[in-house]
């Protein structure tokens, strides 16, 4: 169910031993301590999209913002970033943790925080359709993937938030998204992955950059200005 108390919209799994509520957070937790203190231009994420080159503000399109923690994180490196979410419960829960963001940084007069907030947009839609109708004019710098991995056995050790998406949304359907990503970026689309996992449809990336636990496929269509 969907639930709305003083700390905004979250999504609660029901019966036994159920999970506590999953809800959007970016203004505080977590996704502070990463903005602040989880390595800028050094992660891997900035490395990837090209977001470790000086200078570089790609607008990119993120296809699966799911929670929107990456694109935030992308946007607070100077991307311009459109989030794009299909399911509508989903969005929800990223459009209400969005609102508190902008609530928090005009309250504490925080203009970081802010101004990284002014560059996110985001839509409900799929992200087939909606590349579709982008022109070519219009078509995005950088294109970032990070599709659901199927369920592993062991479901205990799967994050809750995977969970619920798991029976909220089913597994992504990446048949088309890959293909159609390269037809759209200027210069790469990025595909996130776990560190050990196959790549996208068995289609080779141009290099990777691999984690502990996470890998960053990169396509690479022409060379970043």
């Amino acid at each position: 169910m969907l639930v709305v108390d003083d700390g905004g919209l979250s999504l609660q799994q029901l019966g036994p031993k159920a999970p506590g509520p999953v809800r959007c957070e970016f203004a505080l937790g977590a996704a502070r301590h990463r903005r602040l203190h989880g390595g800028g231009r050094g992660q891997d994420i900035a490395k990837a999209t090209g977001l470790s080159r000086s200078g570089f503000r790609p607008q990119l399109l993120d296809l699966t913002a799911g929670l929107g923690r990456d694109g935030f994180i992308l946007a607070s490196l100077g991307a311009q970033v459109t989030m794009i979410e299909r399911n509508p419960v989903i969005f929800a829960l990223l459009a209400d943790g969005l609102s508190r963001a902008c609530d928090t940084a005009e309250a504490e007069e925080d203009p970081a925080l802010a101004g990284i907030l002014q560059r996110i947009k985001t839509v409900c839609q799929d992200s087939v359709d909606y590349l579709k109708t982008l022109t070519d004019q219009q078509c995005p710098d950088v294109i970032y993937l990070d599709p659901m991995f199927p369920p592993r056995e062991k479901s205990s050790k799967v994050k809750k938030e995977m969970q619920i998406f798991h029976q909220l949304v089913g597994p992504d359907d990446t048949g088309e998204l890959l293909t159609a990503a390269l037809g759209k970026a200027r210069y790469r689309v990025v595909v996130k992955r776990p560190a050990h996992a196959p790549v996208l449809n068995g289609r080779e990336p141009g290099y990777s950059l691999k984690g502990k636990s996470t890998r960053f496929d990169i396509y690479p269509l022409q060379k970043l200005p």
